[in-house]
Formats: structure tokens, C-alpha cells, sequence
């Protein structure tokens, strides 16, 4: 059972609103050159269209500033409004300041207090973003991150530490630390003026157990809303379960705001990945769908082709196509379930349990497709696996207009 989500200010990036009773945001971040217009913006735009609602973006140097204002500019005149969010580390508090055409057209900074500069400048570089991000009226995210954590609140706690009758382990004061150096930065930016419902919070780790740790801790430390993620979660199979893994017993207690996975792509893979595996997640758990589900066998010795995987894919990539005028056309139509079943013993009552599927023939079964909707049997398809898979789409199709369409 899913708990009920922490109650928290509602934080506007862009046109997104996070925290609060609003939607779990996906969030993804490109890995272009930010300075390379055209990789830059042809990437958000792909990110946008697979779903991703917040993009952020590497500001790492002159170059990369220079281009913000032109991506930005750009993406509007395609018609694409996510909201870019800046990443800044080491030298964001010179950029913000030289650039501000490039501070105004972001829609929010995100903020590493470890990597802001250290003793006195650390608190100097970090006021200076805030107050930029005050005059531009500019949600924060101040993003701990394990990684690259503020080297001299570390020392300071360690040499505490060791003071003790019965020192803490290291790992231990490490938790603690990242714990302090977000509400330590919560209360520096808000002393310096930045509104409460300015601020999200992460802090960002690359083992699971661990990330729970500390977002269990932050949440009785303040009501602010949480990104989360881990951080480096890894390539492939390894990279969807380890985040998985790390989002869902939070999400599960209703700690969490905008996630995102960290999924480190194959060489020349689509960036995309990672904005399909945020939103599997928020759907199996029930916390949000964002297309229709399909519901597939897995396949056993009853199951002699490959029919119904095919099937299985070609539909799901049929209505995944579809999505962006769907969504549009045909509100509630992300809450469809299809199923796409291989053989007799269990495809008639699942296909019976979703709103549409098919049960295809298994090994000795007669050649027949049956069709179920709503329970009952629509209709029986004949014929050879391509006929079958599109006249199964136009009964899809159909089946959309008429119970998601505005006659409906």
C-alpha cells in the first residue's frame, strides 16, 4: 500500500508545479556539450517527447552560458517548454552574475554545497547564487551529493566525532554530515532571503539501503520537497534495478517529489532510456501512469513462436507511438490496460481482467485469435501474425475513441 505523500510547499519550476498533492515529476538531464546548440536542444526535445517534464542541463563554463538563452529560445520556437534547470558546480556563482540573460531564461539552479568553494568563499559563492536566484525569482535545488560532499563540514564533524566516549563509525558521520550540509544550506538561503517554497532538496547517494537512510532522516528534518535519485546508478539491467530498487520503498512511504534515474547509456544509446525507466516505476507502483499498460506471458514450452512477443513489443511501441496525440485527444487513455497472452491456460482470463486483449494460439491450439473487451468476447481473428497484430491495433484504436473520446 502506497502511503500518502508527505505534505510539503508546492515549488513552481517553469510551469511544473512540484511538492505538495501535485504529480511525482520525472526529471532527466542531457549529456551534450551544452555549448553545441543543436546537440543540445535536438537532445531536450527527445527527452521532452519520451516524457521527461524538467531537463537539466550542465553550465560548466563561458561557452555553455553563451548557450542557454539560444537552447531555451530555440526549443520555444518547436514548441517545446520543459523547464531547463542549470547545473552548477565550482564556478555558478560567477557565471549567474556575468550571464543573466542566462540566469533568467533557466528555470531553476541546482546548487552543490560541497562544490560551491571552501572556508569563507563557501558561504560568499553560495549567497551570491541565491541572491541571483531571488532577483530572478528562481526555484533552488541544493543537491547534496555524497560524491563531492562539503570537505570541511565533514572534518569538522569527524573531529567531533572522535571526541566522543564512543565514536560513531565513519560511515555513520558521512550520513550525518550530508544530513547537516542540506539543512545547513536550507538555512543559509533562507537567511539570505530565498522563500521556503524556493527550495528542493536531494541528497544524492549510489547504494539503495543508504539512499533510504538519508532521505528517511531528511524527512523529519523538514517539510521541503525531495528530488530523488541515485546517484551513478549504473548501465542497463544493473542501472533500471538498482534505481528501482532506491526509488520505491521512499516513494512507497510517500517521500519523494521529482525523480529521476541516473542510467548511464550504451555508446550512441538514446538518452531516452532513462525517462522510460522513471515512469515503469512510478506506474508499477501505482503512483502514476503515463501510457497504457500491457500485460504479456512470459513464455513457456506451450508457446511454439515468438508470435505473441512480437506482438507484445508491436503493440506497446503502437501505443507508445500514439501517445503524444492520445494524450491530447483522449484524456485518461494512460490508464488503459492491454493484455497480449501466448496460449490457453491463462490468456482468456487475463485478456478477460483488461480492458482489451488478445489470446493467442499455443502449441496444439487451434489457430484463432479470441479478442475480449470489457470482460467479453469482442470478436476471433484469423490469419497470419502481421494481419493479426494489425487488426488487433485497429480494435485497439477503436476501442480508444469510443471509451476515451469526448463523446465517450
Amino acid at each position: 500500500m502506497i502511503a500518502e505523500r508527505r505534505a510539503t510547499p508546492t515549488v513552481w519550476v517553469g510551469s511544473v508545479p512540484v511538492g505538495s498533492d501535485h504529480p511525482v515529476v520525472v526529471q532527466s538531464m542531457t549529456n551534450t556539450d551544452t555549448a553545441d546548440v543543436d546537440a543540445t536542444v535536438r537532445q531536450v526535445a527527445e527527452l521532452a517527447e519520451a516524457g521527461s517534464e524538467v531537463v537539466r542541463i550542465t553550465v560548466n563554463n563561458q561557452q555553455a552560458a553563451e548557450a542557454v538563452p539560444t537552447i531555451v529560445s530555440r526549443l520555444a520556437d518547436e514548441g517545446v517548454y520543459t523547464p531547463i534547470v542549470g547545473d552548477f558546480h565550482y564556478n555558478g556563482h560567477i557565471l549567474l552574475d556575468a550571464y543573466p540573460e542566462t540566469a533568467a531564461a533557466l528555470a531553476k539552479y541546482r546548487i552543490n554545497p560541497g562544490n560551491v568553494g571552501t572556508g569563507e568563499r563557501h558561504d560568499e559563492n553560495f549567497e551570491s547564487i541565491v541572491r541571483i536566484a531571488i532577483k530572478h525569482d528562481k526555484p533552488v535545488r541544493i543537491g547534496v551529493n555524497w560524491g563531492s560532499l562539503d570537505q570541511g563540514l565533514l572534518t569538522h564533524m569527524m573531529d567531533i566525532n572522535a571526541e566522543k566516549d564512543r565514536p560513531d563509525d565513519a560511515h555513520e558521520v558521512m550520513m550525518q554530515a550530508m544530513i547537516e550540509s542540506a539543512m545547513q544550506s536550507v538555512e543559509l538561503a533562507e537567511k539570505v532571503g530565498l522563500a521556503h517554497d524556493k527550495i528542493v532538496l536531494s541528497v544524492k547517494i549510489s547504494r539503495a539501503p543508504d539512499l533510504w537512510d538519508a532521505y528517511r532522516r531528511l524527512a523529519k528534518r523538514t517539510d521541503l520537497p525531495f528530488h530523488l535519485g541515485l546517484t551513478e546508478a549504473g548501465m542497463g539491467t544493473k542501472g533500471a534495478v538498482a534505481s528501482a530498487a532506491g526509488l520505491v520503498p521512499l516513494l512507497s512511504e510517500g517521500i519523494g517529489d521529482t525523480i529521476r534515474v541516473s542510467l548511464t547509456p550504451a555508446p550512441g544509446a538514446s538518452r531516452t532510456k532513462e525517462v522510460e525507466i522513471a515512469q515503469e516505476i512510478l506506474a508499477s507502483v501505482g503512483i502514476r501512469r503515463f501510457a497504457p499498460a500491457v500485460t504479456a506471458c512470459p513464455g513457456c514450452g506451450r508457446t511454439t513462436s515468438t508470435l505473441f512477443q512480437e506482438m507484445a513489443q508491436d503493440i506497446d511501441a503502437f501505443m507508445r507511438r500514439q501517445m503524444p496525440v492520445w494524450r491530447n485527444t483522449y484524456p485518461g487513455v494512460e490508464n488503459l490496460n492491454v493484455a497480449v497472452m501466448g496460449c490457453v491456460v491463462n490468456g482468456p482470463g487475463e485478456s478477460k481482467h483488461a480492458d482489451i486483449g488478445i489470446s493467442l494460439p499455443g502449441t496444439g491450439e487451434t489457430p484463432r485469435a479470441p479478442v475480449y473487451q470489457d470482460g467479453k468476447l469482442l470478436t476471433t481473428l484469423q490469419g497470419d501474425g502481421e494481419s493479426i497484430a494489425r487488426q488487433f491495433n485497429e480494435l485497439l484504436e477503436d476501442y480508444v475513441q469510443s471509451r476515451y473520446g469526448s463523446n465517450a
